[in-house]
């Protein structure tokens, strides 16, 4: 019996040894397939990148803010009797905005005119009176003194009136008004908000590396976004001002920019995009924006070249590269490091490659790759 069982065993053994060898040949033929396994080449474009010179910029987000801008305010209290703008309308400077009510004011002048008046007519007949050796010089000096006291009586009465009679300061657009007929106005209350559009000034801050290259005077291109469906709308102008201090939080610099702005389209705290144009021009290669892998670690491109195979064989395939991004222009990127002058770039299809991938180079049809293009958001 022990020895029956023995015989088993040993059989069962060799049959399970047998197998195990079987399925080790059959696993190592299948790793050995999949190793030599080349997926099919990705169909993508390319290009043959060329250096070129782009006009040196720098971009920054800006803020519109008016060269004149104030909420003209009662400088007196009192009752509005009298208002003579509407909302949102243009004003020369010096136009009347509001009246207060000066009936006690104006009666107080009529009284003070009277009051004038005599101390005038005093005055002269005193002077007369004098030169006779009539009256003393005290009496005299006494009416000189009641003469000028009544003018300058007239003079506030006549200042508290203009006081109460509110003007533009200047020429510009008025904004929504905040009085109503009858209201009581507090000195200081506001009274509507005026604004000086043209010439507008745009404020916008750049890195404290990138001040030695501004000057007073270098141009400035200001793009703002227009109504839905429309293009952008595009303004010129020129560096006015740079802050003499830098802002220890962001260590940037304030820029201020001055432009013309006849249409009024700028409006005080808009949003805008500014471009300073720089004097000097900088050396750099031009891809499509669909050309650029951007990643955490770093942004990338796949170039196309010859690679070999795990086989020994030559095939046409991209290596991954990293690369140094400058400033983008219409449809196009500037890469200023990691690109050599010839080298194929894949423009299109990126997402789907990786580091060795195979590809199939087909460019019938070409990303968008205009530095200008109409419309600019196409």
């Amino acid at each position: 019996m022990r020895k029956r069982m023995t015989l088993m065993l040993l059989a069962m053994a060799v049959f399970i040894t047998a197998i195990g060898a079987v399925k080790y040949k059959q696993v190592k033929k299948a790793i050995a397939h999949y190793a030599s396994f080349q997926p099919p080449p990705e169909a993508v474009t390319t290009i043959v990148v060329r250096q070129e010179q782009w006009p040196a910029n720098l971009a920054a987000i800006g803020t519109a803010a008016a060269v004149h801008g104030v909420t003209v305010s009662a400088d007196l209290p009192g009752i509005v009797d009298q208002i003579h703008f509407d909302s949102g309308k243009a004003v020369r400077e010096g136009a009347i905005l509001v009246q207060l009510d000066t009936r006690e004011e104006r009666a107080q002048l009529a009284a003070a005119e009277a009051q004038q008046k005599l101390s005038r007519l005093n005055f002269d007949r005193v002077s007369g009176l004098l030169a006779k050796g009539v009256i003393s010089q005290a009496d005299y000096d006494k009416a000189a003194a009641d003469n000028t006291q009544s003018r300058a009586r007239v003079g506030e009465i006549r200042a508290t009136i203009e006081r109460k009679t509110i003007r533009a300061p200047f020429t510009g657009i008025l904004g929504i008004r905040q009085v109503n007929l009858g209201q009581y106005l507090a000195g200081g209350a506001p009274v509507v908000s005026l604004q000086s559009l043209d010439p507008i000034y745009v404020n916008f801050s750049v890195p404290q590396q990138e001040v030695g290259r501004l000057g007073v005077g270098g141009k400035v291109r200001v793009t703002a976004e227009g109504p839905a469906g429309k293009a952008q709308s595009e303004f010129t102008g020129a560096i006015s001002a740079v802050d003499s201090v830098v802002n220890e939080a962001t260590r940037n610099v304030q820029v201020q920019a001055t432009l013309t702005n006849p249409e009024g389209k700028l409006k005080p705290g808009m949003f805008v995009e500014t471009r300073v144009l720089l004097p000097a021009s900088q050396t750099v290669i031009a891809l499509p924006a669909s050309a650029i892998n951007y990643a955490p670690y770093g942004d990338s491109v796949f170039i196309v070249a010859n690679l070999k195979g795990p086989d020994g064989k030559e095939y046409r395939g991209v290596r991954q590269q990293i690369v140094k991004l400058g400033s983008a222009r219409g449809d196009q990127i500037a890469v200023t490091s990691g690109l050599q002058n010839g080298e194929e770039v894949v423009t299109s299809g990126v997402f789907k490659l990786r580091n060795g991938a195979a590809v199939q180079v087909n460019n019938k049809t070409q990303p968008g790759n205009n530095p200008a293009p109409k419309p600019e958001d196409s």
